[in-house]
């Protein structure tokens, strides 16, 4: 007998012939010897019909008089269920969330889960019954420490599903969605998108930040972080789905302080590292497929690669290129970069080389997702002296090109920041992924903003302290980019730095920015023309060289160009103008083949290679 968390999303219980529907799968798999419990959403756009409602009467209603609102709308889905499932002759009962035991912090509208008192759970569930949960609510205790109705934001049902699995330790969690699993791309965009089979966890954060709407990623970092056996499957047919699997390494027991535990759980350090940095060099369509095609053809495996465009004498533009590859490589790489700016005739076009640096990364799930993260390792080296010669940033990741005698030193204050044992640190790790698609998903964001901060002094605890101001403030970067170009000299050298934020943020970052700016003479805050992102994600990127150079020349044959680049361990992300946005993300997709590709996988043969 198997113990299952299902979660059926709000168009699953749309209607009344839906919600019959539904009560006829679980029957099914209840006959089938299953213990079952039952997470729902509410019923199609109940919760939007409410929110109309507060916004008719107030223009800025309490959020906890929100609160009570909201939670109405999973109260009238698990009762009609309830009620469906004994008309088919299965004893169910529905519950809350409070009366199911999912206790939350007291940040109303946004609150994470802070365990799950499973004890009643249990109860019924050996009584035989079919529990229907109220996902996206709990409780909390209030100031006055009385019990408060609370709601965990958007994607609440998905997260409370996937808590309810890790606190009863099911054997798996199945989330049934208006989908046949998590696809390779957005359908609506891309019309051969595929079904993937599976995906790791770790992709699926990745994907998930970037905006693929079919898992919230405070779902996905509690199956990584708690080893939960999730699928993604369709609630209209019997096709199995999606399986996301994790590597168990960051397994966690218990459900205290459930989503609120340590979000870094691992720091490496590579040492013997180089850095390559092209400055002033063409901004033009295919530049950055022709620089990593020469180096992947040299057999030269890049890293990190970050580009960022400024604006030239005259308002021409330029671009700054930096990218790091394994020390022994470096005198190849300088060669191959020398060839390639005479062969595109890049005059005033310079080229730096340094060797002798070390990469230290932080990884867990959702770092990006909690602003004080990055801003803490920032805050850490700065106050050890460390400086930051180039940073990349993802949702599981978060990597700093720092000078190599301060790698041990860099490793050591990061541990210690974070809490971690020297289990959780490894030196020189081996390539990850091996054997695993380069690229599984494209993703295509376009609620982005892309943010330059000029002019800031170029010294220890610059980027700290501009992250730290916007971590103050409650707001998340995504890319973070590090100029490679400098202005000034001695005392007076500054750079630039460029980040992408949500858009709905750029009037709080701004502010939250100012007080900070006035401080540092000449220093602006710079808003960039209106942008989309397209961005690859796959497990097998670090050990497939060409990846990078693949998705460039797909852009650049596309006629596409590229404003900004910023990759991590298995993402690579490409800014590009928002008009040009759906057509870059086709372009992606078809490069790395997967709407074909995965054709033959979804209908059960073997894939071509």
């Amino acid at each position: 007998m198997a113990l299952l968390v299902q979660k059926f999303g709000g168009t699953s219980v749309a209607d009344v012939e839906r919600i019959q529907a539904v009560a006829r799968r679980i029957a099914a798999s209840r006959n089938a010897g299953n213990e079952l419990v039952i997470v729902v959403s509410a019923m199609g756009h109940t919760t939007d019909e409410l929110t109309g409602l507060a916004r008719a009467l107030s223009s800025d209603p309490p959020q906890r008089e929100m609160d009570m609102l909201l939670a109405t709308g999973e109260q009238v889905s698990i009762a009609l269920l309830a009620m469906a499932l004994n008309a088919i002759g299965v004893p169910a009962v529905s519950m809350t969330g409070p009366q199911v035991g999912i206790v939350t912090e007291s940040a109303h509208g946004r609150a994470r889960i802070l365990e799950v008192r499973t004890e009643r759970l249990r109860r019924l569930l050996d009584d035989g019954q079919v529990v229907v949960v109220a996902g996206f609510q709990g409780t909390s205790s209030g100031l006055s420490g009385t019990p408060e109705i609370t709601t965990l934001g958007r994607g609440g049902s998905d997260t409370s599903a996937v808590a309810l699995a890790a606190a009863l330790g099911a054997d798996a969690c199945e989330i049934y969605t208006d989908v046949p699993g998590v696809l390779t791309t957005d359908p609506r965009k891309v019309a051969d998108a595929q079904l993937m089979d599976t995906v790791t966890c770790d992709e699926m954060l990745e994907l998930a930040s970037l905006g693929a709407a079919v898992l919230h990623p405070r779902a996905v970092e509690i199956a990584r972080n708690y080893g939960v056996p999730l699928v993604v499957r369709s609630s209209w047919s019997e096709q199995p789905g999606t399986l996301l699997t994790s590597d168990g390494t960051s397994r966690r027991s218990g459900s205290e302080g459930l989503e609120l535990g340590k979000p870094v759980d691992g720091a490496e350090l590579e040492q013997h590292q180089a850095v390559l940095a092209l400055a002033h060099v063409p901004d033009r369509p295919g530049v950055a497929a022709q620089l990593f095609e020469a180096l992947s053809s040299a057999g030269l495996n890049v890293d990190l690669i970050v580009q960022a465009t400024h604006e030239g004498e005259g308002g021409s533009a330029t671009n700054d290129i930096a990218f790091t590859v394994g020390e022994a490589q470096l005198e190849s790489a300088e060669a191959v970069c020398r060839e390639v700016l005479a062969a595109m005739g890049a005059e005033g076009a310079t080229l730096s080389a340094e060797g002798g640096m070390a990469k230290l990364s932080i990884s867990g799930a959702g770092i990006m997702g909690r602003p004080g993260v990055a801003a803490r390792l920032f805050d850490t080296l700065a106050r050890g002296g460390i400086n930051l010669r180039l940073i990349a940033t993802s949702e599981v990741k978060v990597s700093c090109l720092v000078a190599g005698h301060q790698g041990a030193k860099a490793l050591q204050a990061a541990a210690s920041a974070f809490e971690l044992s020297n289990q959780q640190l490894h030196h020189d790790p081996a390539p990850c992924g091996v054997g695993a698609p380069p690229v599984r998903g494209v993703a295509l964001d376009r609620d982005q903003a892309q943010v330059t901060v000029r002019h800031i002094p170029d010294r220890p605890g610059t980027a700290a302290a501009v992250c730290r101001a916007l971590a103050d403030a409650g707001l998340s970067l995504d890319a973070i980019i590090q100029s490679e170009r400098s202005h000034g000299s001695g005392e007076q050298r500054s750079r630039d730095l460029g980040f992408t934020l949500r858009r709905d943020d750029l009037a709080r970052a701004h502010a939250a920015l100012q007080p900070l700016l006035t401080s540092w003479p000449g220093a602006r805050f710079e808003e960039g023309q209106a942008i989309a992102r397209v961005s690859a994600v796959g497990a097998g990127m670090p050990c497939t060289p060409g990846t990078a150079a693949r998705l460039f020349r797909s852009l650049a044959d596309a006629g596409i160009n590229i404003e900004m680049i910023a990759t991590s361990e298995i993402r690579t992300s490409c800014v590009v103008p928002e008009a040009e946005g759906v057509r870059a993300l086709q372009a992606v997709h078809a490069a790395f083949g997967l709407g074909g590709a995965l054709v033959h996988r979804a209908e059960g043969t073997e894939a071509p290679q």
